[in-house]
């Protein structure tokens, strides 16, 4: 159950437009903004600073995807992670991308722009906060002081996001169906069965993350199944969760 219940967005008219931008992005709305509505001009503030962050020009979005995710992964919010995991999917990153993610620094599918924005954001979404001045000064290598500032406004805007969901514990959203028919979210409200090899992130988080040699204290991450599926049942195990629209009683 969410800590605190989310408001009816049948009741939120007014923000209508406001909950658009976040569904035109996700394919549907975060309960969690649902919940910020109670608090006058809370939800209005953040969307527009979300929108700044989220969508300027600096940075690509599947970049401004991954830092989220491996951010919310140091910080361990697991509702993050699946929506993260889950929009990066979305714009663009590849499944088999998102599935090694946890191993960006030796991983031949990233570059060694992405790992330096990576690093960031392990460390900035770290508790306490691991970032060094190494860091910034092996990602100037790629990247202007502006696009590090967005960067940055990544994991902070998720370090938000991280506390307050963690904090509230909203329920996990259904997932969209894809586009060719096919329920992604089958298997969404179950937990990750023992062959997926899915290590829980601890309240630390970074230990889940790779060690300098791509590896964690509880082994390598490997995801048999779908990247996201796994992200997101990651997220079940920890809250309530609700199954596909989609689905047919069979289904699930």
């Amino acid at each position: 159950m969410p800590r605190i219940e989310p408001l009816a967005r049948d009741d939120l008219g007014h923000l209508e437009d406001r909950f658009a931008f976040a569904e035109e992005a996700m394919g549907f709305v975060p309960n969690s903004l649902f919940t910020m509505a109670r608090v006058p001009q809370l939800f209005e503030t953040f969307s527009d600073l979300a929108g700044v962050v989220l969508r300027n020009e600096l940075i690509p979005r599947s970049l401004v995807q991954m830092v989220a995710l491996v951010a919310s992964t140091a910080s361990g919010c697991r509702y993050c992670q699946a929506h993260t995991g889950h929009t990066a999917e979305r714009v663009g990153v590849p499944e088999e991308k998102l599935a090694n993610i946890w191993s960006y620094e030796s991983s031949d599918l990233f570059d060694d722009s992405e790992r330096a924005a990576l690093r960031i954001a392990q460390a900035g979404g770290s508790t306490p906060n691991e970032t060094t001045d190494e860091m910034f000064e092996r990602a100037r290598e790629f990247y202007t002081d502006a696009q590090l500032a967005a960067i940055v406004a990544v994991v902070v805007l998720f370090g938000y996001l991280n506390r307050w969901n963690d904090t509230v514990a909203p329920r996990l959203e259904d997932a969209p169906p894809p586009s060719d028919g096919t329920c992604s979210a089958t298997e969404v409200g179950r937990s990750a069965s023992t062959a997926d090899e899915v290590p829980a992130p601890t309240r630390s988080g970074a230990s889940q993350l790779p060690r300098n040699d791509g590896t964690s204290p509880s082994g390598r991450l490997t995801v048999t199944s779908s990247a996201v599926l796994v992200l997101r049942r990651q997220a079940s195990a920890s809250m309530p969760v609700t199954t596909c629209r989609s689905c047919t009683p069979s289904a699930v």
